[in-house]
């Protein structure tokens, strides 16, 4: 649905598959779909300026409401003038509802129909987010665009478990939606369900009212084998609406992003480009680089040739190979500028690949370049030779939360 605030138009629809190019617009600009977005967990992407940022080609970025509520505070934002000032970011914003965050801390949280109240893993108060009490901080934070309070089970969780969370998930969602007031804000409803195909739809079709400018898929890339991922898309393309923005909540590797395309999804965030480069990996079009080899210590050519990034323009792999060795915070602030523009470039040839009609065609070759190969296949085959299977769900105790004890908060 189209507004005076937000509006979204399919530019380019596949007639391959489901992907598909689009422009989103906000009130803080537009966003041309498919779109990845690098997180600023805290309000920063981790080690850059935004001016950094906004260079490397990011037309939009994601902030977590858990950490920006407990720290500075939302209120403290809000006094700023809202995420925009406070960062000095003049582009789109996106905040989730800390939803993942809080559940994850699955022995410091406590979940009623009201809401959930959790300790923070900074001082041990305890705080409660109910829908109304979230959407209110969320919209002291003041992104563009916002997320419901959900629950995210793991991979692995039985269905009932899936089912009483999607219930609470859906009650939930129309409260944030009777909550929510700013119309410079557009809501996004969150389709749960866990890895069960008719609650993944059923889910969907609770939802179909309340999706007004764009809809979220959360509870995947939590761990699940690629294979699944995709059956999970699967199930779902044929049924989203069309004329809506889709964003798959926390995926952002290069194998998510292309399975995700293939199946309608507009927009992706993850940590994984800046959490790699603080452990000295490099992205590039021939596959991951893992800067501290030696093989790499007298290359005096940047990271890729062609890449026309700040590292890649000015520095050589045996430099920033030095920095990192040395622990210097320059070589990982270089790496993290080189993923963020590679990933986002990257979404420039889909679209174009989208464009001219050849989606699948580029999937192919990029697997091929990339991966060697298609890693979903090769997922299985490594099963079926090894054993050992990626994504393996955790063993659940009867009677345990399926969520994973954690003191603090994933950054996911």
């Amino acid at each position: 649905m189209n507004n005076e605030f937000f509006s979204y138009h399919v530019e380019h629809q596949s007639t391959e598959c489901f992907a598909r190019t689009g422009v989103f617009k906000t009130p803080h600009g537009e966003i041309h779909t498919p779109i990845f977005m690098p997180v600023g967990t805290r309000a920063s992407v981790k080690g850059l300026a935004p001016e950094e940022v906004a260079t490397a080609g990011a037309e939009i970025i994601l902030a977590n409401t858990y950490h920006c509520f407990l720290r500075p505070g939302s209120e403290t934002v809000q006094k700023a003038g809202g995420l925009h000032q406070f960062m000095q970011w003049s582009r789109p914003i996106l905040t989730d509802s800390g939803g993942f965050q809080v559940f994850s801390l699955a022995n410091s949280r406590v979940i009623d129909d009201d809401g959930v109240s959790f300790k923070s893993h900074l001082d041990g108060k305890t705080f409660k987010f109910t829908p109304e009490s979230n959407m209110a901080v969320q919209e002291q934070l003041g992104a563009d665009i916002i997320m419901q309070l959900d629950i995210c089970m793991p991979y692995g969780a039985s269905k009932q478990a899936a089912a009483e969370a999607d219930a609470r998930t859906f009650a939930w969602l129309k409260r944030c939606y009777l909550a929510h007031k700013n119309h410079n804000q557009a809501l996004f409803p969150i389709i749960q369900g866990n890895f069960y195909q008719d609650l993944r739809l059923a889910s969907l079709r609770n939802a179909l009212p309340y999706i007004k400018h764009g809809v979220a898929i959360g509870g995947l890339a939590i761990g699940e084998p690629l294979t699944e991922l995709r059956t999970q898309l699967q199930n779902l393309a044929p049924h989203l609406p069309t004329d809506v923005p889709h964003y798959l909540m926390g995926a952002g590797t290069p194998d998510y992003i292309f399975e995700g395309v293939e199946n309608g999804i507009d927009m992706f965030d993850c940590v994984y480009q800046t959490r790699v480069a603080r452990n000295g990996m490099a992205l590039t079009d021939d596959g991951n680089m893992n800067i501290r080899n030696t093989k790499y210590k007298e290359d005096f050519t940047p990271i890729q040739s062609d890449c026309q990034c700040y590292a890649c323009q000015h520095y050589t792999r045996a430099y920033i190979r030095h920095l990192v060795l040395c622990g210097e915070m320059f070589g990982l602030r270089l790496l993290s500028i080189h993923n963020i523009h590679w990933t986002l470039k990257l979404m420039d040839k889909i679209r174009a690949s989208i464009k001219d009609d050849r989606f699948l065609a580029f999937k192919h070759e990029f697997y091929e370049r990339f991966y060697h190969g298609d890693p979903a296949e090769k997922a299985v085959k490594k099963v079926a030779t090894t054993g050992i299977v990626t994504g393996k769900p955790p063993a659940v105790k009867a009677g345990h939360s399926p969520l994973k004890a954690k003191t603090k908060p994933s950054a996911k």
